[in-house]
């Protein structure tokens, strides 16, 4: 059997309700025995081939079960076949978000995971899942639960046995942070004791336990706080490290035994340094990048995932003034560092951090990626083509390929002309299922 990026097998994500989850439990599924469903023929205007960027005209999808058996301006017609004929659209691959949080809403942040039950939030992330999947994301990594624990790797199982609607999932249970680190509850009274958003891990060998302890819960990868808090003192980030490079590449090489990797949010310097160094799956955030960084970041092939969706909204959507203010000079800080960094030729990934704003509305991300300086094409090469490696499915999605998963959506317009267009969503096929 194919072997993935994690090292385990990879999934059947047709899995009905009464599939067996096997492999620890996280995800792997064996469908129940039924009959072939009949093939399924996508007509478009527009077909775009995201690795060439090459756009066919007319563009057709021969799906065949889960998977692509053809793709061109005609494919075979088998008898009995299903023809769905999207008009004046653009065929694409399914869309994919490196940094989502489905434990996470509108709203105060610290207060949610203080009043909020687990089970309660764990029904939001259901609703979440669903909307992310109703606006074309069809995988997702999700980038730390704020709290609710393992409880992702419920929402995660549910979707693979077909109980309840979502993305292909990749998660990492609680993340990881210092005592008093960035999710620590800092502004509260410590006397009261209110729980951290994350797991506790002072040190590599704490941050090694903490890791077997949460893929032992079912996690897919590691999610480490490496900066914060985060400060703009005359113009300039200023935000201190948490983790030393030497514990970041205690964790890597755990990760790496256990055939999974880690997601590191790292706002600047040094912090980013050290997780380059250490080797890390990507830098989320990585508003700040050293020269050295970025070399590193080529050299490695270590993707940026710069979140630009959550500073724009907090950029807008603060309690004051003085707030709104700070965060808008963060952003503008933000994009003038992204723009080094795109001329700088450093990998990206596309990454919105959704949660703290509506879920299903994060395809704004794309939009803001090409406002400051990206090429819609590298946009949709980051998103579809580097997401599918990062979340340790590339060969398998992000891609109109033959043999791959079908994962699908259409969009009114051409992408490569107005990347917009990506927030028209207007058909959705996961696994070769027709979601909307």
């Amino acid at each position: 059997m194919q072997k993935d990026y994690w090292g385990t097998s990879l999934r059947s994500f047709g899995a009905s309700a009464s599939a067996v989850v096997m492999l620890l439990g996280w995800g792997t599924t064996v469908p129940a025995q039924q009959p072939a469903s009949a093939p399924i023929v996508l007509h478009a205007a527009r077909l775009l081939q995201v690795d060439t960027g090459k756009v066919l005209q007319p563009g057709e999808i021969l799906v065949a079960g889960e998977r692509i058996k053809a793709v061109g301006t005609s494919v075979e017609h088998p008898q009995g076949a299903k023809i769905i004929d999207l008009g004046d659209t653009t065929l694409l691959p399914g869309l994919i978000d490196a940094h989502i949080h489905l434990f996470l809403h509108p709203g105060a942040e610290d207060l949610q995971t203080v009043l909020e039950s687990v089970p309660w939030r764990t029904i939001i992330a259901e609703q979440a899942a669903k909307a992310d999947l109703m606006a074309g994301y069809t995988a997702e990594r999700d980038m730390g639960t704020e709290g609710a624990g393992s409880a992702d790797t419920a929402i995660r199982n549910a979707i693979d046995q077909g109980l309840i609607p979502g993305p292909r999932l990749r998660v990492s249970g609680n993340a990881i942070d210092i005592l008093g680190g960035h999710e620590d509850a800092n502004k509260y009274n410590p006397a009261q004791h209110v729980l951290s958003n994350a797991d506790y891990a002072n040190s590599a060998d704490e941050l090694v336990a903490v890791m077997r302890e949460e893929h032992k819960q079912g996690s897919d990868f590691a999610k480490i706080y490496e900066t914060g808090h985060d400060e703009m003192i005359d113009g300039v980030l200023h935000t201190p490290f948490q983790y030393t490079e030497a514990q970041l590449a205690a964790a890597v090489a755990e990760a790496k035994r256990m055939g999974t990797g880690v997601g590191v949010h790292a706002m600047g310097e040094p912090g980013a340094l050290y997780a380059a160094q250490a080797g890390v799956t990507t830098i989320d955030h990585a508003t700040q990048l050293s020269d050295e960084t970025v070399r590193l970041m080529r050299e490695k092939h270590i993707p940026a995932v710069p979140t630009f969706a959550i500073f724009d909204y907090f950029a807008h959507h603060r309690e004051s003034q003085d707030q709104a203010a700070t965060q808008a000079e963060m952003l503008d800080y933000k994009i003038a560092e992204f723009k080094k960094q795109v001329a700088a030729g450093i990998p990206f990934a596309v990454g919105s951090d959704v949660g703290p704003f509506p879920h299903g509305t994060q395809a704004v991300e794309m939009e803001l990626m090409v406002r400051y300086g990206m090429k819609p094409l590298a946009v949709l090469q980051a998103d579809m083509i580097e997401g599918a490696r990062v979340l340790g499915w590339q060969g398998q999605i992000g891609e109109l390929k033959t043999g791959y998963y079908a994962d699908v959506v259409a969009v009114p317009g051409n992408p490569l002309e107005d990347i917009r267009t990506l927030q028209h969503v207007s058909f959705v096929m996961k696994n070769g299922a027709v979601v909307r």
